[in-house]
């Protein structure tokens, strides 16, 4: 099971105890209808051939922007099978399979496969206006969706966490959004909710970290994942960053007047330790579970951390866990999957590698061999662009050949005028 279903299942889990406990209120608001595209036959258009159940709309939607962020242009019928999963309130649940039919009432959506789908919806070309419609249709409903105390849970209605907060967060400043801004029926911003699942520097363990949730009794448990997810949030950035030069020593420090800017590099120093002294985000253990498993990589997680310490100018403190994605991140995402590549690609690009030449493998052209055959590729494009210019090259030569005899010709006619004359 890859990271990303792993976590989205460990979520869909958390969700059925909120229910059966009776908190957190509805877990879908009223009826929506289906979006306008249609869709083909279950499967059609969807990169990857496991169970799309808990994973359907967010892995579709890693595919595009690691596509994207490497030139690729996805297939058109991938992007009408994504569009075709948006209800006509604007959310997306996490999978449906029937299309054809209006959502119904009691369908969960997804606050975490609507923010990416919002975000890989805006680089598409195809289908004219619909992704641009489907967009502003995604912000509203997010924007409908928000908790009082900033900011987001998995489903409406749900407790936020620091997860759905922080991909809420990428998702709005992709498109352009000022996060900060997105206010709650309460005044509330992201950003304070973001702030109330941050570990205090004084904590001893985990001190800087976040927790996905506060515990019942208010506690802070530092989940790896959750901070990976915080210090972009936390940052107002999103999944597509790159290249940022290493600025000052990571550092934890609690502040007088706390920031959401702060707690983020208090999560990044926090990352930048367990990378440094690992080379890896070890392993959580899965709900129910008593302890977490030996002290294994997650290379999921690992994937999201380094983004995370690029983000915040502290790559070379994520260099270890790099030489361990090259490593093993092919051949766990051959087993995982395409959100796996898109993972290991978006780790690779912001780490400045190839994602062509990732440990030996072409992790774009893995990515790509997943679901339908992309538009173009910038392959492709270079190959077309060089026809072109040699079909350009090779009119213009007998153009001017032609030119050079037209001319000869004139010249001839002239002398000859010229001989009469004398």
């Amino acid at each position: 099971m890859t990271t990303v279903r792993r976590r989205r299942a460990a979520a869909a889990f958390a969700a059925g105890t909120v229910l059966l406990a009776g908190a957190a209120g509805a877990l879908a608001p009223a009826a929506h209808a289906a979006s306008s595209p249609a869709a083909g036959p279950p499967g059609t258009g969807l990169y990857g051939t496991k169970d799309p159940q808990w994973d359907g709309v967010f892995r579709q939607s890693l595919a595009f922007l690691a596509q994207q962020a490497t030139g690729v242009e996805p297939a058109e019928e991938a992007v009408g099978w994504l569009l075709a999963q948006q209800c006509d309130n604007g959310g997306f649940p996490s999978y449906r399979a029937d299309t054809s039919a209006p959502c119904a009432a009691d369908l969960p959506l997804d606050s975490n496969a609507t923010a990416l789908a919002l975000q890989a919806l805006k680089g598409v070309d195809s289908h004219g206006d619909e992704p641009a419609k489907a967009r502003e249709k995604a912000k509203g409903w997010l924007r409908g969706n928000q908790n009082k105390d900033g900011g987001w849970g998995y489903n409406p209605g749900f407790p936020s966490d620091a997860n759905s907060t922080s991909l809420v967060i990428g998702a709005l400043a992709s498109t352009g959004e000022r996060p900060g801004d997105v206010l709650s029926a309460d005044g509330k911003s992201p950003y304070d909710a973001l702030l109330s699942f941050a570990v205090p520097c004084t904590a001893g363990k985990g001190a800087g970290a976040f927790a996905y949730q506060p515990g019942k009794g208010g506690e802070l448990p530092p989940n790896d994942d959750a901070t990976a997810a915080a210090v972009l949030g936390g940052l107002g950035k999103h999944l597509l960053v790159k290249g940022i030069e290493p600025g000052q020593q990571p550092t934890c420090e609690d502040s007088a007047k706390p920031s959401a800017e702060r707690a983020a590099r208090n999560g990044a120093a926090y990352l930048a330790g367990v990378l440094e002294s690992k080379g890896h985000v070890p392993l959580p253990a899965m709900p129910g579970a008593t302890e977490a498993p030996a002290d294994q990589p997650d290379l999921g997680n690992t994937a999201d951390a380094v983004v995370a310490l690029y983000a915040a100018g502290h790559g070379d403190k994520a260099e270890k866990a790099v030489e361990l994605l090259q490593k093993e991140g092919p051949a766990w995402a051959k087993e995982a999957g395409p959100a796996a590549y898109a993972q290991l690609v978006l780790a690779a690009r912001a780490a400045g590698a190839d994602p062509r030449d990732f440990g030996g493998t072409d992790l774009v052209r893995a990515l790509n061999a997943t679901g339908p055959k992309p538009a173009s590729t910038p392959e492709e494009r270079a190959k077309e662009k060089e026809a072109q210019e040699e079909e350009g090259y090779g009119v213009g030569f007998w153009l001017m050949i032609g030119a050079f005899a037209l001319a000869g010709v004139g010249i001839g006619f002239l002398l000859s005028g010229r001989g009469k004359k004398r």
